[in-house]
């Protein structure tokens, strides 16, 4: 017998009582009982996220979010700031040309933020932009940026501040209102903790205005058709059909997610977070992530004379946990060991024995047994 387990940053791990929900019969999405739910995830994700705006729902993946931010904050010709420290970063930049948008960026060296100087001079050299575009935390390179210094340099800017927040949200501290962030765009499959299918979008009153002027073509992710479906009656509706099985599972991991408190939740990746990454010092390799190191993965450095794209394959096949390797220029230099939704101190346990116990097949010089009594005692340091 071989247990699987999914220690990747997306899609992660679902909570048992969430998978039962998803088994119960549809429900019909035109209904008052239907509605009744949507209202208490409407609720509850303005918790998550730390707003008071409204929140749309779209039944797509993280991606179609980024799109939909794309499409209803801007028109062809007009300029945007994208920050990137990433293959996510940039992807904001391809999204923005297939509008037709004309890019400014600023791209960090992989495993560093973009510092608030940075983008600060930036802003200052070019007042006609209309957005910034960036990433909370960048799962290929296992960095965050520091969004809440980025709102204080938009909030008296033209320029909204429009925040990829997939992976982030629901694992590392973030306040929308308060951070004056102007849009934010998540995904279900991670801190979320429900299967893939689901996307989210909140905007601002500064970003609704471009919400309000946008020349894009849109139809299925125009947010002026949900924010009239969201309002037009007592209960909140969708403009097409709900993602229903999907919006009842997140009403339940919602529901884990309040009674474990968001900050809470936020610590508890940090403690595991920390686990993993000092036992990967410990067994003498390197972090990939120079600064700011996420709290939802762990990135270490491949051994000189070791196949990357081997070791995951290995972890995977003969130790049944998939993890993720390095995307992009970093594809086979880096593996990435996620500790992001429903995962506890034991889980953080077995990703390191299993990366032990591959390193070693794989002729790896390190102390067998090294990083997982690491790990332990930080946990137990934490309190954990």
């Amino acid at each position: 017998m071989k247990k699987k387990y999914i220690m990747a940053p997306g899609p992660t791990e679902v909570p048992p009582e969430v998978l039962a929900e998803g088994a119960k019969p549809v429900m019909h999405h035109r209904t008052p009982q239907f509605r009744k739910i949507l209202t208490e995830v409407l609720d509850n994700m303005k918790y998550v996220l730390g707003t008071q705006r409204s929140v749309h729902i779209l039944s797509a993946s993280g991606t179609g979010a980024m799109e939909a931010a794309m499409a209803n904050m801007t028109s062809p010709g007009e300029k945007i700031i994208v920050a990137s420290i990433g293959a996510f970063g940039d992807r904001w930049e391809a999204i923005a040309k297939a509008y037709n948008v004309n890019v400014v960026k600023i791209a960090s060296e992989w495993g560093y933020p973009v510092k608030p100087e940075e983008l600060k001079k930036v802003l200052d050299e070019n007042l006609d932009a209309v957005a910034v575009f960036t990433t909370l935390n960048e799962t290929s390179t296992g960095v965050y940026n520091d969004i809440e210094a980025f709102g204080k340099l938009t909030v008296n800017h033209k320029a909204a501040l429009v925040v990829d927040g997939i992976s982030g949200i629901g694992a590392q501290p973030f306040y929308m209102d308060k951070w004056a962030v102007d849009m934010i765009v998540v995904g279900s499959q991670k801190g979320l903790m429900i299967p893939p299918g689901l996307a989210f979008v909140a905007a601002s009153e500064k970003a609704w205005k471009l919400v309000e002027t946008s020349k894009n073509p849109k139809f299925y992710f125009d947010l002026k058709k949900s924010e009239k479906a969201l309002t037009k009656e007592k209960m909140p509706d969708t403009p097409w059909t709900s993602a229903v099985s999907l919006i009842c599972q997140l009403n339940v991991a919602l529901r884990l997610i309040k009674e474990e408190g968001i900050e809470n939740i936020w610590d508890r990746h940090r403690k595991l977070a920390r686990a993993v990454r000092e036992a990967m010092t410990a067994l003498g390799l390197k972090l990939f992530a120079a600064e700011n190191p996420a709290v939802v993965l762990c990135s270490v450095v491949v051994p000189e004379g070791l196949d990357g794209k081997a070791l995951v394959k290995k972890i995977r096949d003969d130790y049944g946990i998939s993890m993720a390797g390095g995307q992009g220029k970093m594809e086979g230099k880096i593996f990435r060991i996620g500790t992001l939704g429903y995962t506890d101190r034991f889980d953080a346990i077995i990703g390191v024995a299993a990366t032990e116990m591959a390193l070693k097949d794989m002729g790896a010089n390190i102390e067998i047994g090294k990083g997982v009594k690491k790990a332990m005692e930080v946990l137990i340091e934490e309190k954990y």
